[in-house]
């Protein structure tokens, strides 16, 4: 291969990494902030009613939001704007993302009146467990009304974000991610009652929406993107979205239906509801940050790639992005299943929220541990399918997956409680994972190399070894928290630091990572020849 090829393909890898690395540092950020605005709010709340109304207000429109954010829109948005942009120029990229975005407003408004009216009913279907409990059930159906314009606003901050990531620039659209848990932390922090907890934060995650949207239209508007206000129409740029997103609605968001299907079993269960979502903040850390982060960079460039029928290049972006993910799933899985009590003891067990409650999230945590790995292969092993534009393959895997969800979790539920709703979920995610696999690899889309397999090994040994130094602190975090003046707090971040500091000198040792592809992650890229300008630097 001639040396300006060579040079160019490892451009566009320090291209991938450093994408990877801005979108999921500022996701890390955000979950961060997250894991910041649960702890105020588990303290105020507990895991009583007014929590697990709380968290179903949240989780209704924040599944819409996962679907259309991370899932089916972005998926058929970005590959076609992206060849809009670099086939027929800015003009008529943006034209036709004026008429999504007219469509989609359109639609997610008229979506959200439609809930917000019949929410009541929604809500016996959703969370039938709550109807036992009338209280319970109007507090979650009043929160809800009041969360559901988050749906249309995340929308339309999806499109702005597609753009942003279609003229790679990835700065604005990850820590956009931050505002929603900074508004709700100022909303929520002057209440010292559940209730008032609950109605303000519902509050602050309606306004999040609204503020993210405006951002996030400044940033377009300053990356050189003139997205226009326009009347919904049924154009052909319409339809064409509306063709690819249909069938990968479902199979994009595969987790959070499976997710949805799990709350519906833990309505039966007081606290169930705040259980799992305590523990999905934890676990949607390494899922945040490693999955969605390369999922986004990659979707653009792989779409480029499959294109021009590129496939060393291919190769290459699924390469390290498999590679890189694992190098930081793999030892997140591992803590999560070594040592879950601690974490979770440590982090949440103050004010209403007791020991007791977090014995109880600590047993879902485990469970969802074991499957974070599959989570983010999932968001690795549907791009090539988006960017070869088909959308029912994964449509149909994510149907098998969530048919599993649904027998694992009614059957576990009843065998060992609700931490089998858990188990269920990750289950699903495994059978979703290796359909998936199997697909690209049918296809002669992506095969991982000889290479990358052996990092892999390299990457998981040194992850077995942190699973053994986190389980001895779980083992023993009575003694460690007495030693760190009676902090189990104390005792959980020592473990936590001690552990990184071992993988990392472990999986550099065993040659898993090497420290030419830490720095890639980190620095910046230098402009490919022909790469648009958006006159943002």
């Amino acid at each position: 291969m001639c040396r300006k090829c060579v040079r160019a393909a490892g451009i566009r890898f320090m291209s991938l990494l450093r994408s990877s690395a801005v979108t999921g540092g500022l996701t890390m950020v955000s979950r961060f902030l997250g894991l910041a605005r649960d702890l105020v709010l588990t303290a105020v709340m507990g895991a009583g009613g007014a929590a697990d109304a709380f968290n179903t207000a949240i989780q209704f429109p924040n599944l819409w939001r996962r679907i259309f954010a991370e899932g089916a829109f972005a998926t058929a948005f970005v590959p076609l704007y992206s060849r809009e942009l670099s086939g027929n120029g800015p003009g008529e990229a943006d034209r036709q993302a004026s008429e999504a975005m007219a469509a989609l407003a359109f639609g997610t408004i008229l979506l959200t009146l439609a809930a917000q009216l019949a929410m009541p009913w929604l809500m016996a279907l959703i969370s039938p467990g709550f109807v036992a409990d009338p209280e319970k059930f109007k507090l979650a159906v009043i929160l809800t009304q009041i969360t559901m314009p988050y749906l249309p606003a995340m929308a339309i901050a999806a499109l702005f974000s597609g753009v942003l990531n279609a003229r790679g620039r990835y700065i604005a659209a990850a820590g956009v991610q931050s505002l929603l848990n900074l508004v709700v932390l100022a909303f929520v922090w002057p209440q010292k009652t559940a209730e008032g907890a609950a109605f303000y934060g519902s509050w602050g995650v309606a306004a999040a929406g609204a503020v993210q949207v405006a951002v996030l239209y400044w940033a377009a508007r300053r990356a050189g993107a003139r997205i226009r206000i326009q009347l919904p129409g049924l154009t052909p740029a319409v339809r064409r979205i509306l063709l690819l997103a249909a069938p990968g609605a479902l199979a994009a968001s595969a987790t959070q239906v499976n997710i949805l299907v799990s709350s519906w079993f833990a309505s039966f269960v007081d606290g169930a509801r705040t259980w799992l979502a305590t523990a999905d903040r934890l676990y949607q850390l390494p899922l945040g940050i490693v999955g969605v982060g390369i999922g986004v960079a990659l979707l653009p460039r792989l779409s480029m790639s499959l294109k021009t029928k590129d496939a060393a290049r291919a190769q290459g972006q699924m390469d390290e992005a498999l590679t890189f993910a694992m190098a930081l799933t793999l030892p997140a899985a591992a803590a999560l299943l070594a040592m879950p009590f601690l974490l979770i003891d440590g982090l949440f067990a103050r004010g209403l929220f007791s020991r007791q409650d977090a014995a109880q999230t600590a047993l879902a945590l485990f469970h969802y541990g074991w499957g974070v790995p599959a989570f983010v292969l999932i968001k690795l092993y549907t791009p090539p399918f988006f960017a070869m534009e088909d959308t029912r393959t994964p449509m149909r895997y994510a149907l098998v997956s969530v048919a599993v969800n649904i027998v694992l979790g009614a059957t576990l539920f009843q065998l060992i409680g609700f931490q089998g709703i858990a188990a269920g979920t990750s289950a699903a995610a495994w059978v979703n994972f290796v359909l998936l696999a199997r697909g690209v690899h049918r296809r002669g889309l992506y095969r991982p190399s000889w290479e990358a397999i052996d990092q892999l090994l390299r990457i998981s040994a040194a992850s077995l070894v942190l699973a053994v130094i986190l389980g001895f602190a779980e083992l023993e975090h009575v003694w460690i928290a007495d030693v760190l003046f009676d902090s189990v707090l104390l005792a959980a971040l020592a473990a936590s630091l001690i552990g990184a500091s071992a993988y990392f000198l472990l999986v550099f040792g065993l040659g898993g990572m090497n420290y030419r592809q830490l720095r890639k992650a980190f620095s910046r890229a230098p402009k490919e020849e022909g790469q648009v300008s958006t006159g943002e630097e």
